[in-house]
């Protein structure tokens, strides 16, 4: 048996070094490279587009954090809640959020990107100065580090938004123990 395992590594080994030693061609260097260019331009165009996301939260418009998403997309948030589907329930809960936070703002982002998958890195930071829902606003400030992850389709629309930092740090913050 350890001859018969000796021979079929020796015969794969001999074969491995056969095709290695076979010159690519250059119409297959070309077409490697080629692709490789067209997935980091996807890739490039995908980080731009989720940075132009977050940065346009200080605009107080909705509509400007959602220039670039799908009809259809779904924002699962940080996972404690319900996924919002579609892409007026996500204007209407990122417009409402912005009213409640006007002086919103995020900075020192780090855009990261494979694929159709993009992180944002970045620090936020608002005051609770008008109503959200039935809370009543408290004029405190809330601060913290987050990510940002987006998935991208085939036509670099967004389809899908997640948060990793919780619902609950931001609460702590401008709640102030309050339930």
């Amino acid at each position: 048996m350890k001859r018969f395992l000796v021979l079929v590594t020796v015969i794969a080994f001999a074969m491995a070094c056969n095709n290695a030693s076979q010159p690519v061609s250059s119409a297959e260097t070309d077409s490697l490279l080629n692709a490789m260019k067209m997935k980091d331009s996807v890739v490039e165009k995908n980080k731009a587009t989720a940075l132009a996301s977050a940065q346009a939260w200080t605009t107080g418009k909705a509509e400007n954090v959602l220039k670039d998403i799908a009809a259809d997309a779904v924002d699962y948030g940080d996972g404690s809640m319900a996924p919002i589907k579609g892409i007026d329930s996500i204007k209407a809960a990122i417009q409402s959020f912005m009213n409640a936070f006007p002086d919103m703002k995020g900075e020192n982002f780090l855009v990261i990107g494979d694929g159709n998958h993009v992180a944002v890195f970045g620090d936020w930071s608002g005051t609770f100065k008008n109503a959200m829902g039935k809370m009543k606003p408290t004029g405190k400030m809330f601060k913290i580090k987050d990510v940002d992850l987006f998935t991208f389709n085939d036509a670099g629309k967004i389809i899908e938004h997640r948060s990793v930092q919780t619902n609950d740090a931001v609460m702590k913050q401008i709640m102030g123990g309050k339930k």
